[in-house]
């Protein structure tokens, strides 16, 4: 992206930002791209694909359709007025959620709802805003932004900082990394009163909770609010039980009422193994308080049960969702879906419940659920209901493509069915569908994890005469299968074969367990061989010295371990760490006079290094260096 300056040159995300004057800041876009309804796909929109009905619930979806097909204008905002919208915190974020691709529109909206007398903004809307904006690199209304936040008492999330600080990173704004950073730590200082948090927390994390806990908090005079409260529960993430305690705690203080935005972060550090029943008690005692999960927090915990393998819990939240006004999106059903095809054992009462509700909502089953679907069938071994799927699917308008035959030759790999993956493998190409590297990739793995190693090599010579190119992860597969069986003299050649032919660039961590392999052998030339292809691919790492060292402190001449530091430094002047990695292992195995060679072949400023020295001369005192 080019830039002819630093995007926040002007802004400096400074401590002059704490200031009420606005510095003038870049736009970083010049244009913003405005989506109609039907190009949206933010995580809350049902615009899957062509074939799909446009979806939302009925308050919320009044709102969102009126922001997608109109230009932010005087008129929008009277017609916005006009429909008398209950705008909740629930709601705000799911409009939000589905303006993410459009800066512009999701601003203005933000900052329209944010005069109105019935409507209160809070840490986390502001934490959104920010991360569209960043998604966006809509700079200018980022640095306004940031300004208001701090005006009105608000802070960044964590998750919202570091989110924003890697988009800086990325895009090579390290300056503005830096004050970013310095804005944040003054932020939470300043907003959101991080000593008196601190305090808090060493009362709370000190002992069990009792009256005596209650009674230390309550003479601290603490002054409640959604920022305090959130700060103190984000630093008890890690301790579910004391910030459940906390929260039940400031829930009957008479000055301060939980709502929306405390409910919310309060289930987000309860969806864990070791809280899960915690988690949907709260559930239910905020939807009878008249809270709803919004959809930001929903999408966290989804993903969070996925990522723990809690599915079971993760299809639940999916039927709370979609029983409520902010139902998920295709999108998300399709990642639950996934989900559950990649267990070991795909339950598909699981794939029935959720598909169930995605029905329910009037919405038609896109592509991507028939093909969430046939996936779990077939990850299960359930390949007449996945035939039945296909036929469906192809009988609501869409042909099965390499997804759906990727998928089907995955199923019956898993199933061992190897004979029948293949042939359903050729019949590919018959149905118009040519056979892609996934496709190969799937075969080929399947072969390998049965052993069948040399039936996978065919397949794999097989694709290239098809001019189809391997990729790095499909080489890895098959040297860890090759060197699985032994066969390292094959693995050897293979890829030493890839990577001069082919020109292909295996990852470094093929590359570190082919060599290790190979010195674990004591075929030392074949690894210099690929210590020579890793240097020309710039791949080498510190990592890789190691199983050298070893090597050749063991068994290696003194001419192995002078031509392995020539060929590791290559033209760059040669570093210490290798050099006095491998003499302390010479001592360590007893090899002080090969040491000694050695160091005479080594350039001067390594000898004359003081750490050499002092390696050195500890072994002439009978105390080598460990």
């Amino acid at each position: 992206m080019n830039r002819t300056g630093t995007i926040f040159s002007a802004l400096r995300f400074s401590n002059s930002l704490l200031s009420s004057r606005i510095p003038v800041t870049r736009q970083l876009l010049t244009q913003v791209t405005h989506f109609s309804p039907l190009s949206q796909h933010s995580h809350t929109s049902y615009c899957f694909d062509t074939h799909q009905k446009l979806y939302f619930s009925s308050k919320p979806s009044t709102l969102v359709q009126l922001l997608l097909v109109n230009d932010w204008s005087t008129e929008l905002e009277t017609q916005l007025e006009n429909s008398n919208p209950i705008l909740t915190h629930e709601t705000v974020i799911y409009v939000l959620r589905n303006l993410g691709k459009d800066p512009h529109q999701a601003w203005h909206f933000f900052n329209w709802v944010s005069k109105r007398d019935d409507f209160k903004p809070s840490s986390p809307l502001y934490s959104l805003l920010l991360r569209i904006l960043a998604n966006n690199y809509s700079w200018k209304y980022f640095g306004i932004t940031l300004r208001k936040m701090k005006e009105q008492g608000f802070y960044i999330g964590e998750d919202t900082y570091f989110t924003i600080l890697l988009i800086l990173k990325k895009e090579y704004m390290h300056c503005d990394a830096i004050a970013f950073k310095h804005f944040f730590n003054r932020m939470l200082e300043v907003n959101a009163m991080d000593s008196v948090v601190k305090s808090v927390v060493t009362v709370i994390l000190g002992t069990e909770w009792d009256n005596e806990v209650e009674k230390q908090l309550g003479d601290m005079g603490i002054l409640l609010t959604d920022n305090f409260v959130i700060r103190v529960l984000k630093r008890l993430r890690d301790y579910p039980a004391k910030a459940l305690q906390f929260f039940y705690w400031i829930c009957k203080d008479e000055a301060y009422e939980c709502n929306a935005v405390t409910y919310n972060e309060m289930v987000r550090f309860l969806a864990r193994n070791d809280s899960v029943g915690e988690f949907w008690s709260v559930v239910e005692e905020m939807k009878n308080a008249g809270h709803e999960m919004d959809m930001d927090t929903y999408i966290k915990i989804s993903r969070q049960f996925q990522k723990n393998k809690l599915i079971e819990d993760a299809v639940k939240l999916y039927e709370f969702m979609m029983d409520g006004p902010f139902k998920p999106s295709v999108q998300d059903c399709c990642w639950l879906l996934r989900s559950i095809s990649a267990c070991d054992a795909p339950d598909l009462s699981l794939v029935k419940r959720v598909v169930s509700k995605c029905e329910v909502t009037g919405s038609s089953l896109s592509k991507a659920v028939y093909d969430g679907i046939h996936r779990c069938l077939t990850s299960a071994g359930n390949f007449d209901e996945a035939e039945h799927i296909r036929k469906n699917m192809k009988n609501a308008g869409y042909e099965p493509d390499n997804i759906t035959y990727n998928q089907q030759v995955f199923g019956l790999c898993k199933a061992k069915k190897l004979e029948e993956a293949y042939r359903f493998f050729n019949e590919m190409e018959a149905h118009g569908c040519v056979p892609d590297i996934k496709t190969w990739t799937v075969l080929i793995q399947g072969h390998c994890a049965a052993k069948q190693i040399d039936m996978a090599l065919r397949c794999f010579a097989k694709m290239r005469k098809k001019n189809v190119k391997a990729d790095a992860g499909l080489l890895d597969i098959l040297i860890n299968a090759l060197l699985g069986e032994k066969r390292i003299d094959d693995a050897y050649t293979l890829l030493v074969e890839m990577v001069r032919k082919a020109r292909l660039r295996p990852w470094s961590a093929t590359y570190g367990l082919l060599t290790k392999k190979l010195l674990g052998a004591r075929k030392i030339e074949q690894a210099f061989s690929l210590l020579r292809l890793m240097k020309q691919s710039n791949l080498t790492n510190e990592f890789l010295v190691e199983p050298f060292v070893e090597c050749l402190s063991k068994f290696g001449t003194v001419e192995d371990a002078a031509y392995f530091l020539k060929v590791w430094s290559g033209k760059e002047r040669p570093s210490t760490f290798a050099y006095l990695h491998l003499f302390r292992s010479f001592f360590e195995e007893g090899r002080h006079s090969e040491a000694k060679d050695l160091l005479y072949k080594c350039p001067r400023h390594i000898v004359e290094h003081p750490n050499i020295s002092e390696l050195f001369d500890s072994a002439k005192n009978g105390d080598a260096a460990s």
